[in-house]
């Protein structure tokens, strides 16, 4: 096999992946990712709202979803008008995600165009044969009836999704306690979004370690419900440190962090970071979590980050009680060490100002999708 052959083959077996971002919250994230550069990856907005789908001008298509149901009016928070407007679009969907590998969608579950348009997506995923994970996040606890809406679609989801990262806006709490209300949200769609596209950038590009789509696949496939843990960590143990974090602040509530199906585990360090660190951390997980032998990870060197490491830990396979149903009793909440919540707090502001440091840029072509076929 000649060199160009292999450009040839290795240019043809990169894995397709698709972003969808439905309904208002899920647009916003996808913004937020489109600004940080995802690399190879197609991004779609999806709504039913019409005017907010006029300012996704970053995503590759725009999608008004059930121009003849809602009329571009939204859906008025109901789920199952969600649901019907893009039934309405299947033909779309199905041309815009047939040759995706790889599909993330992502949504804000409790209102109404994402909440109930996701598990229309992530059928069409399932038919086409792509790894399709569903990135949400849920309502705070106080937000009763949308919490509810969102426990039944995440349910809905879970015979059409592999892997369900979800995080609950309440656990932030935790870590980002004293942010503005409007940052502190931001911090989660930052989470988000990270998470798409660190996946997608580690699979697709050149990095420290690198994830292969078989790897991702083997950890998320049939994964079920998953959690997102962050962490921070500086000094001669920085890696430990960070991991540990990682693990014990998962953003969704969880049984026992030791029973996860899989652990798949993201690294940022600064040019100083080294093979052995990434290697200790590896070790670390395998030591927290006994159980599993489904742990991948992958290693990227950003030189914006001096000193420090930053780890994205994601746990497939956990079993989680407001999922299940499952009444916990109330119990005083523990309160994080302070050396754990300040690096966490630093990197979570971090996450939210960085969207505001890059240059505005427009995608000068977008396709509309609005009549069925």
């Amino acid at each position: 096999m000649t060199r160009e052959e292999l450009l040839a083959k290795v240019k043809t077996s990169r894995p397709s992946v698709t972003v969808v971002g439905l309904g208002g919250a899920g647009c916003n994230i996808t913004t937020w990712i489109a600004d940080k550069k995802l690399t190879g990856g197609k991004i779609i907005a999806a709504n039913t709202d019409a005017a907010h789908l006029s300012t996704m001008t970053r995503a590759d298509t725009i999608m008004l979803l059930g121009e003849k149901l809602c009329k571009g009016h939204g859906c008025g928070g109901f789920p199952e008008r969600g649901t019907e407007a893009a039934k309405e679009n299947l033909a779309e969907i199905r041309e815009e995600i047939k040759d995706s590998n790889l599909l993330f969608l992502v949504a804000g579950l409790g209102g109404g165009s994402g909440t109930g348009a996701i598990p229309v997506f992530a059928g069409v995923g399932r038919e086409t044969g792509a790894l399709t994970i569903a990135c949400v996040t849920i309502p705070f606890t106080i937000e009763m009836a949308r919490r509810e809406k969102a426990r039944e679609a995440i349910r809905s989801l879970a015979g059409t999704c592999d892997s369900i990262v979800v995080i609950d806006n309440s656990k932030l709490r935790e870590v980002a306690g004293n942010l503005p209300l409007k940052e502190a949200l931001a911090v989660a769609n930052a989470l988000v979004g990270s998470f798409v596209k660190n996946i997608t950038d580690t699979i697709t590009q050149p990095s420290l370690v690198n994830l292969d789509y078989a790897d991702l696949r083997a950890v998320m496939e049939r994964g079920g419900i998953s959690s997102i843990g962050i962490g921070e960590g500086d000094g001669a143990t920085r890696v430990e440190k960070a991991v540990a974090q990682a693990l014990s602040t998962p953003l969704l509530d969880i049984t026992d962090v030791s029973t996860a199906y899989g652990v798949l585990i993201h690294i940022v360090g600064g040019e100083d970071m080294t093979l052995e660190e990434v290697a200790v951390a590896g070790e670390q997980i395998m030591d927290k979590v006994p159980n599993t032998k489904r742990v991948i990870w992958g290693a990227k060197v950003d030189p914006d980050i001096v000193g420090r490491v930053r780890v994205m830990a994601v746990l497939t396979g956990v079993t989680c009680p407001f999922i299940s149903g499952e009444v916990k009793q109330k119990a005083p909440q523990p309160q994080l060490p302070k050396e754990v919540v300040k690096p966490l707090r630093e990197a979570m502001e971090h996450m939210a100002r960085a969207q505001d440091d890059l240059p505005r840029e427009t995608i000068s072509k977008a396709a509309v999708f609005s009549k069925e076929k």
